[in-house]
């Protein structure tokens, strides 16, 4: 593997010019897959786009604490190329929302696009995806379950957008957005906004009075599960898991309205 230390790419939409680090030999070590390619091909027939510069897929994968672990600069890691990838991210959605709900104000396009490209949904993409095995970790991060945590392969999702968009441009962002985030919008708008559409559906109907229950946490400190039920008056209308409480009220009541008949 090349040891030039920078690599320079010019990107019209920021008008910058931007050093890309390589990461040294040093840094694939411990995670030979990456050093022979298996990963790194897995990976683009994953999301089905094929690098020019294979180094921005690299650091894309590299977490904060496995640039630490081996003592290398952040700038090895993926946090600007996350940075990036939610500017485009939001760009891109925004624009699509403009155009898909011509009826909306600028207020609910605001709610609706949060919706999409906040941390949950971002790492429902990544679990779609199995993102999150690809990842290099430092071996903290991996002991405590950073494998499957939402802010990071949140993070993970927006690093390689940036990734994708740095090495070719809007064209195959846009494609890599539209078809893993931006798919299935109304669905995922009412089960990320479904304690809220639930309680105006009960209002609406007068069917009574709306609550939840954490009805039991399991796992350890750092990978939480709880399960949560939704009652209107004391009849139970849903159920739901999650890792935090509200993701579990989240699901049980996305259950509960796909069961009424209103």
């Amino acid at each position: 593997m090349s040891k030039d230390p920078v690599y320079f790419q010019y990107f019209g939409v920021f008008d910058t010019l931007i050093p890309f680090i390589n990461l040294m030999e040093d840094a694939m070590t411990e995670k030979a897959e990456y050093k022979n390619y298996k990963k790194i091909e897995e990976i683009q027939k994953m999301i089905g786009y094929r690098y020019n510069n294979i180094n921005l897929l690299y650091i894309a994968m590299t977490h904060s604490s496995y640039a630490n672990d081996i003592k290398t600069k952040q700038s090895h890691s993926n946090e600007r190329l996350e940075f990036l990838g939610d500017a485009v991210l939001e760009l891109i959605s925004s624009e699509f929302l403009f155009h898909e709900y011509p009826n909306n104000t600028e207020g609910e396009l605001t709610k609706l696009r949060a919706g999409l490209v906040s941390e949950s949904p971002l790492a429902e993409v990544a679990r779609s995806i199995n993102l999150g095995q690809y990842i290099l970790l430092g071996k903290g991060e991996e002991n405590t379950g950073g494998r499957m945590r939402d802010s990071i392969t949140s993070d993970a999702v927006e690093a390689l957008l940036g990734s994708i968009y740095l090495d070719g441009g809007m064209e195959p962002a846009k494609e890599f957005v539209l078809k893993y985030i931006l798919k299935d919008v109304d669905e995922k708008r009412m089960f990320h906004d479904s304690k809220t559409i639930l309680q105006e559906i009960v209002q609406k109907h007068k069917l009574g009075n709306l609550s939840y229950q954490i009805v039991r946490e399991t796992g350890p400190d750092h990978d939480k599960r709880y399960e949560a039920e939704c009652y209107i008056d004391q009849k139970r209308v849903g159920a739901g898991v999650g890792k935090t409480k509200k993701a579990a009220q989240q699901q049980a009541a996305y259950e509960a309205i796909k069961s009424m008949k209103v």
